[in-house]
Order: structure tokens, then C-alpha cells, then sequence
């Protein structure tokens, strides 16, 4: 099966699960994505504090429901789980229509959506429909029920590792906590586990990619509670991955709080010497995902976010008109190469060390500098896919500047080529053991 195929799939099996930020929705997502990519899952227990927070008590829901008078089904969690409250306490009683109303959440702006809504962290009971629904629901008593507990168990996250040649890090993080949303929830796993496979394909690779899936905010600070140590010390870049879907969008990048990140670098070197236009938002703590956590202050990782169809800036933004035809499959696998080529041109800029540094290598001897000066071949080389010239031009830069405090991207900026046009050069020099490579931290020539 092709990858658009494969992602559909996937998607369709993980749309129905009901997710929160604990319990069995949260690790059947973990046991069905291990079908993709080997995640190992950990889980932290209730009750154990960590920074600020402490891990809740599971929320378990087995039903909930709602029915007139006549023993007719208003509402019911297994045709939508939208409709039953996030953590909702249980309920059992029957209401007239005006006590039932306090308890019903809709959207007034979208009368055909079902909102979804959350209560982690203060008892309540309550219902989501939509505005036409609740507006058409006649005089009488409902009957309410709401078969739900909260029990002693566990938080629960998965990571896999990709080991590279450098124990240099670049995090990829996602959430595995909404119920039946596309853009907002499903995007985000979906591209990160065709990405852990395309990164698995790539030869040479040169840094450890390490891959996160945890429920949002409670799970990427319990994350950080548990590995935020190490990240500190290892973290070369990262990215959250979040709201990837969204037909005619383009990919956008929300910039790491720590100006340095590489990725900032990349991505900023990129619109402005090559016309990529890449959508670029300034970082904020006041929205966003996961990114907010891994930039805080104790922190600061070198993080970013990408997203396509932003959050909040959408109809279905947390509701249920966030479904698979308000996006595209074939937009998420477009997020996927995006995302991809970014983080290969990421591997290629990073600093090199020129091995012979004492005047110019003599480069005739390796086949790459002109075996004869006529005007008629000034500047050509025999390397034959790309051009003489630009080869020889980006040869002789790079041995310049491969001081280990360049990166690829300061030298390019220097000559007018592309930056994934340096990799043959680049390789050309490894070959003959003119240059070391790429180093991802400053490096000193001596």
C-alpha cells in the first residue's frame, strides 16, 4: 500500500477512540501507532506531583446518554463521543428542560456543531450538542446518564529513538488526547509516524531523532518532569507537530522561544535568500501546543511548532465539524515532504572543518578543480551533475569557511545557490578527506 493509502487507514482507525488525557483511549492510540513505528510507553502514576501539577486520577466513561420522556435517544456518546463533557463526573436523574439546559454546552455561532469541552481538573457533570438540537427540543422531563468513574492508574506517553551519528537530538512531539477531531488531534500522530519511517530510510543519517506522543500540556510538563534533563543537555532542535491538515494552506512554522534554534535559523535563512515563503508566527506563550512547555523558562528547548490549518483560526477548531473531508489525507502527506526536506536540509546545515586549512588543497589531484586554464573553460570542473562552475564556486567557499563556526547556511549566503545544491560539493570533499561533517555545535579548528 502507497502512503496516502496507509495514512487513511490509520486515520480511520484512530477517529473513533474516546481520548483524554489519561486511560484506555490514550494507550489503544499507543498499541495501534506501534503498529507504525516501535513506541515504547511509559506511564507516570495518579497522585505523583510533578513541577507544579499532579498526575489525575483516569477518567473511565462507559456510557452517556440522554432521552425524552417517551424512552426516545436525544443524544449518545456512541454515535459521537463529543457529546458527554471530557472527564465528566457520573449522573443519573431526571431533569425538566430548563435544569437540563445548564448542563448542555453548544456552540450559538455554529448551530450545527457539537462543541467539545473538558473538565481535567474541577467536578462536573455535563452534555455537548448542537445549538439546532438543543433549540428543537420541546417542553418535558430528560432523562440524564452518565455512566463515568475516576480511578487510582496512571498518565501514560510513548517515545521512540532513531539514533544517528551525533547524540545531538531533534524532538518531534505530538498529542494523543482528543476525541474524534481530524485537524486538531489526528494530523498531528499521523505525520509523525510516516516521518519516523522516512527518517528510518535515510542513509548516513547524521542526528538521533526522537519521537514524542503525549496527551497535551499535562503530558509534554510530565514528559519534561522525566526526561527534561536530558533534553537540556542532548536537544539540538525541535518541533511540535500539531493542526497539519487543511486544504489550500500552506505550512506554517511558529518559532522556538530561544531566537538561536537552529530551526528558527533554517527556516528565516530560507524565506529570506531563497523565496521559500514559509508562513513564519512569532512564538507566544498565550496559545499554541506543546511548544509553550518544552520553551518555558526552566527549559527553553530549542522548539518550534508546525501547522497548516492553525488552530482557532478554523470553523471545526475544537468541535465536530473537525472531520477528515474539512481537511485532506493528501494534505497531511503534503506536511510530510515539507517537513521531511526541511529536516534533511537541518542535517546538512551544520559546521565542517576543513582538514587540510593551510592554503587551498590542491584540487586538481582529486579531480576537482580545471586540469587546464584557457578562457574557454575557466571555472569548469569534470563533475557532471551540476554545473562546473557552481561546483568549483561552492568547493572553494566551503574550504574557506569550514572554520567550525560557520554553518552551511553563513557560507551559503555568500554565493547565490540553493542550499541543498551544496550537498554534492559537500560530499565530494568528504570523499577525499578535505572536509569532517557537519558538526552541530561550534567547533574549534585546532
Amino acid at each position: 500500500m502507497n502512503e496516502l493509502h496507509q495514512m487513511n487507514e490509520l486515520f480511520d482507525e484512530l477517529f473513533p477512540i474516546m481520548r483524554s488525557i489519561t486511560g484506555e483511549g490514550v494507550r489503544e492510540t499507543i498499541r495501534i501507532l506501534q503498529n507504525y513505528m516501535p513506541l515504547e510507553m511509559e506511564g507516570i502514576p495518579t497522585g505523583t506531583e510533578v513541577f507544579d501539577w499532579e498526575i489525575p486520577k483516569e477518567w473511565v466513561i462507559r456510557e452517556a446518554w440522554i432521552k425524552d420522556e417517551q424512552g426516545n435517544e436525544i443524544i449518545n456518546i456512541n454515535n459521537l463521543n463529543l457529546h458527554v463533557i471530557n472527564y465528566s463526573e457520573p449522573i443519573d436523574q431526571w431533569l425538566s428542560l430548563e435544569e437540563l439546559k445548564q448542563h448542555v454546552h453548544t456552540i450559538p455561532h455554529l448551530p450545527d456543531a457539537v462543541p467539545y469541552v473538558i473538565s481535567y481538573y474541577k467536578e462536573r457533570w455535563g452534555f455537548c450538542m448542537s445549538q439546532s438540537q438543543l433549540d428543537s427540543l420541546s417542553e418535558g422531563t430528560y432523562h440524564v446518564f452518565i455512566d463515568s468513574e475516576k480511578i487510582n492508574g496512571e498518565l501514560n506517553y510513548a517515545h521512540a529513538i532513531l539514533p544517528g551519528k551525533s547524540k545531538k537530538e531533534v524532538l518531534i512531539s505530538t498529542y494523543i488526547c482528543h476525541p474524534s477531531m481530524a485537524n486538531n488531534e489526528l494530523s498531528g500522530p499521523i505525520v509523525a509516524a510516516f516521518l519516523y519511517n522516512r527518517i528510518k530510510k535515510w542513509e548516513n543519517r547524521e542526528l538521533t531523532y526522537r519521537f514524542v506522543f503525549v496527551p497535551e500540556t499535562i503530558g509534554s510538563i510530565s514528559y519534561l518532569w522525566k526526561y527534561g534533563q536530558h533534553l537540556k543537555e542532548h536537544l539540538y532542535s525541535g518541533a511540535v507537530l500539531t493542526c497539519l491538515g487543511g486544504i489550500e494552506h500552506r505550512l506554517s512554522y511558529k518559532m522556538a522561544r530561544n531566537n538561536a534554534a537552529p530551526l528558527n535559523q533554517l527556516v528565516t535563512y530560507l524565506n529570506e535568500r531563497e523565496n521559500y515563503a514559509m508562513p513564519v508566527r512569532p512564538f507566544t506563550p498565550l496559545y499554541g501546543s506543546d511548544e509553550r512547555q518544552y520553551c518555558s523558562p526552566g527549559f527553553n528547548l530549542p522548539v518550534g511548532q508546525f501547522s497548516k490549518m492553525v488552530y482557532g483560526a478554523y470553523p471545526g477548531y475544537h468541535n465536530s465539524l473537525d472531520t477528515k473531508e474539512a481537511m485532506s489525507i493528501e494534505s497531511l502527506l503534503e506536511s510530510l515532504n515539507e517537513i521531511e526536506q526541511l529536516l534533511k536540509l537541518q542535517e546538512l546545515d551544520g559546521y565542517y572543518i576543513n582538514l587540510k586549512p593551510f592554503g587551498e588543497p590542491k584540487l586538481g589531484k582529486y579531480d576537482l578543480y580545471p586540469d587546464i586554464n584557457t578562457p574557454t573553460i575557466w571555472g569548469r570542473s569534470s563533475n557532471k551533475k551540476i554545473d562546473g562552475r557552481q561546483q568549483l564556486n561552492q568547493i572553494l567557499t566551503i574550504l574557506n569557511y569550514s572554520d567550525g563556526r560557520h554553518r552551511l547556511a553563513d557560507l551559503a549566503k555568500t554565493l547565490n545557490y540553493s542550499l541543498e545544491d551544496y550537498e554534492i560539493s559537500l560530499e565530494a570533499l568528504k570523499e577525499h578527506q578535505l572536509i569532517e561533517g557537519p558538526f552541530y555545535e561550534e567547533r574549534e579548528l585546532f
